[in-house]
């Protein structure tokens, strides 16, 4: 069951795996793994207390599988959504069906003329379904879905990745592609 000390923990992993590592003064290896010992050991000077059961009821009750632990149980990291460069070792897929990009009405105006841009993320974050899209788009406020013309993006190059967590992953979307659904 999650708890809001869980969710504040999830949130400070996030935090520290996907942005900003030196708040804790970890260092992430180059595909983006922490090593879970440091991580508790510099966590707790910051006033977090973690230990290696809460992690992996984090890891395991996250909705949205944010994170992996290493098969040898002795690493973690985010498996994408990252703003520092890291490689978590993606492999190119090719989406069958369309895909979504859930976003703001205060933004629809600007992405219709420049594209969708990662912003301060490695990827643009994609959905294949639009569920997801509507719940992603929601926490920026009234919600509106993009719907990606993406056997034309295929035909024309783009290269598409999937995450671990089922996140669809570009590195930008081009306004030609790009429908209100």
């Amino acid at each position: 069951m999650k708890t809001k000390k869980n969710i504040q923990k999830s949130k400070f992993l996030s935090l520290i795996l996907r942005h900003k590592p030196e708040e804790i003064n970890i260092t992430l290896d180059q595909n983006g793994w922490a090593d879970l010992d440091e991580l508790i050991q510099k966590s707790k000077k910051k006033g977090i207390q973690l230990d290696r059961d809460e992690i992996q009821k984090i890891v395991k009750e996250n909705n949205k599988n944010r994170f992996s632990i290493s098969e040898d149980g002795k690493r973690i990291r985010a498996n994408q959504g990252h703003s520092i460069p890291v490689d978590v070792q993606l492999k190119e897929q090719i989406p069958v069906g369309p895909l979504y990009h859930g976003t703001a009405n205060r933004f629809v105006e600007s992405i219709m003329a420049q594209g969708i841009k990662s912003q301060n993320r490695l990827h643009v974050h994609l959905s294949d379904s639009l569920e997801v899209a509507e719940m992603v788009g929601k926490r920026h406020g009234k919600v509106v879905i993009l719907q990606l013309n993406t056997a034309q993006m295929i035909e024309d190059g783009v290269v598409f990745y999937r995450s671990e967590n089922g996140v669809w992953l570009t590195n930008f979307v081009d306004k030609k592609y790009i429908q209100i659904h």
